[in-house]
């Protein structure tokens, strides 16, 4: 058999890009970058790369629920579809700003003031602004290196009593510590449904664990927990502590759960410490 008939086809353009992307997406948690960079390395070919980079980043920036700080340190906004206006744009409930992103830098260009549609109406923002309040607290208290949103995902313009609405609470927090070959990502997702008719509220949370250890080695751990839990439809203030107090209850008892794995009790640890 001669040199050519037994040499393998050239990738095609299309599966180069895919390739790539699957290796950008599967990057452990704030190390896409490093990712990124190998890849550059191994393709040789800035077009490809180009295509890959602008497909996958947007996907992981958003999956992973990263934080930015935005210009003139007015706030920081998680990049997360709950708040996505625009391929680009990003609400942050918290500041009623909306952060210019661009993803494969992974920085806030520039920040303008959210529109009115853009917002719930006050009878909402008085229930989410009140659960912020008290996840804020939450978050402070259990993750140190923690940051969290909370979005109105259905029924923003519920003027007032008689009417159901959502919103999510967005929780997430990374530890970054390369020196000392670990790092590890905490991501939790709160989906609130208010409903009027029976004055109940539904709770739906998904968490997940994420950690990579690569001194001598290289493991990564991804688990993941899904629970649902209900309370009274209260007033804002009394909402906001109830729906807080469930959600510390079932995150303390999952990450309690962990510790059953030596891996997972590092993982730990390392938000803890």
């Amino acid at each position: 058999m001669s040199d050519e008939e037994s040499q393998e086809p050239e990738l095609s353009e299309k599966q180069k890009v895919e390739i790539a992307k699957w290796f950008l997406l599967n990057s452990p948690a704030g190390e896409i970058q490093y990712v990124a960079k190998d890849v550059k390395a191994v393709l040789n070919d800035e077009h490809v790369y180009n295509m890959a980079v602008s497909e996958a980043f947007p996907v992981y920036n958003k999956s992973h629920m990263i934080c930015l700080e935005m210009p003139g340190r007015v706030g920081d906004v998680l990049v997360t579809s709950f708040g996505q206006l625009n391929e680009n744009e990003y609400l942050d409930p918290r500041t009623a700003q909306v952060a210019v992103v661009d993803h494969v830098k992974q920085v806030c260009t520039e920040v303008r003031p959210a529109n009115d549609e853009e917002l719930p109406s006050p009878y909402i923002e008085e229930f989410r602004c009140a659960l912020d309040a008290e996840i804020t607290k939450y978050v402070d208290e259990a993750y140190p290196k923690g940051v969290s949103s909370v979005y109105c995902t259905n029924g923003k313009d519920v003027e007032g009593p008689g009417s159901d609405f959502e919103l999510v609470v967005v929780i997430s927090a990374v530890r970054h510590s390369p020196q000392n070959f670990c790092n590890g990502s905490w991501r939790s997702l709160w989906n609130i449904e208010f409903k009027d008719d029976v004055q109940m509220l539904e709770v739906s949370g998904n968490m997940q664990v994420g950690a990579h250890y690569f001194e001598e080695g290289n493991v990564q751990l991804d688990a993941q927990h899904e629970c649902k839990d209900s309370t009274i439809f209260q007033s804002p203030d009394d909402s906001a502590i109830s729906i807080t107090n469930i959600i510390r209850h079932h995150e303390t008892e999952y990450l309690a759960s962990l510790q059953v794995l030596n891996m997972a009790l590092l993982m730990v640890n390392c938000f803890t410490v």
